[in-house]
């Protein structure tokens, strides 16, 4: 028996028929699976879209538009820098909007960016108020810098520096608690300018602070009796009183200076007459000029130096002699 070759058996392979049946009911099936694959994340996209627009529009009606919420009342703590007329004016608030349609961030970077402001929150209370608190600076001496075109004045808008050396203008409301602090006079410099809202550089001002601390040291409640403080040298400071008197201090030792002027104007109020200049750097034979009292002059009134007394000025030159005796036994 003859047997079938390879050749032969793979020859009938060769000649398999090979073919695919495609009709117009498979044509549609199979663009109905594509459309459906390709529909179907759209929908779940389409269900969710509507159902957050649901949940917005559940909300705008729930708290938005529920008059419920209408702003009715602005808590504002009470301080001395502004008051709920000066907040509603500054935050540019409409009195007739929803509590929850207000920004409160945006309000309190508003505060908080005013210079007599330190700090500034501001909180949603249901159904209708909204609480602002507000922490104004404590100031603790005036400024002045007449060469930078800021006199010395007592007033409402004039330059106040607080306990972190920041100045700001002196609010209407702070006025009167403002007026009994001392002026601290400071040169004008480029390279440390007074600004408004930031930090004083200039090292006088720490100079003069620190003598305004000594001053308040014996009486801190009792009357205002210094006017203004600035630094005179580079080796001294010029303090004046309210009375006029001009007080030449060391940068340091101040306590001791400090009580040699309290004594020597209590012993010048004591003997009626009054002190033109007093230097109280050395710690014996101060010097001194003074004011004679009694004078029925109408022309204003001549300092006798101590070290040229002349006869005109005899009832004087015996209050100075009394003065210096007084400070040497100190």
């Amino acid at each position: 028996m003859r047997r079938q070759s390879t050749k032969s058996r793979n020859s009938a392979r060769n000649n398999v028929l090979h073919a695919r049946v495609w009709s117009t009911r498979l044509l549609r099936i199979g663009l109905f699976k594509v459309l459906f694959r390709c529909i179907k994340p759209g929908c779940v996209l389409a269900i969710l879209a509507g159902l957050g627009w649901g949940v917005q529009l559940g909300l705008q009606r729930a708290f938005y538009d529920n008059p419920d919420f209408r702003l009715q009342v602005v808590d504002l703590n009470p301080n001395p820098a502004l008051d709920e007329l000066d907040f509603v004016r500054i935050t540019g608030l409409d009195l007739r909007t929803n509590l929850f349609r207000i920004d409160r961030k945006a309000i309190a970077r508003r505060l908080t960016s005013l210079p007599e402001l330190a700090d500034a929150q501001v909180e949603r209370r249901l159904p209708g108020t909204l609480v602002v608190r507000v922490s104004a600076r404590t100031p603790r001496a005036w400024l002045a810098c007449p060469a930078a075109g800021q006199p010395a004045a007592r007033q409402a808008g004039g330059m106040l520096v607080d306990s972190h050396d920041i100045a700001y203008p002196c609010p209407a409301r702070q006025l009167a608690a403002a007026e009994a602090l001392a002026i601290i006079e400071l040169p004008a410099r480029d390279k440390q300018p007074i600004v408004m809202g930031q930090k004083v550089q200039q090292p006088e001002l720490q100079r003069c602070l620190r003598l305004l601390a000594s001053t308040n040291d014996g009486d801190p409640d009792g009357p205002p009796w210094i006017d203004s403080v600035k630094q005179a040298n580079a080796w001294s400071l010029a303090l004046t009183t309210r009375a006029g008197t001009v007080a030449t201090v060391g940068l340091g030792d101040h306590a001791r200076q400090v009580a040699n002027l309290r004594s020597a104007l209590q012993h010048a109020a004591n003997k009626g007459y009054a002190i033109a200049t007093i230097n109280l750097i050395p710690k014996e034979n101060v010097p001194i000029t003074v004011i004679g009292a009694g004078s029925s002059d109408a022309s204003p009134p001549r300092a006798i130096p101590v070290a040229e007394p002349t006869a005109q000025a005899e009832r004087p030159d015996r209050h100075t002699r009394d003065l210096k005796a007084l400070l040497g036994r100190e």
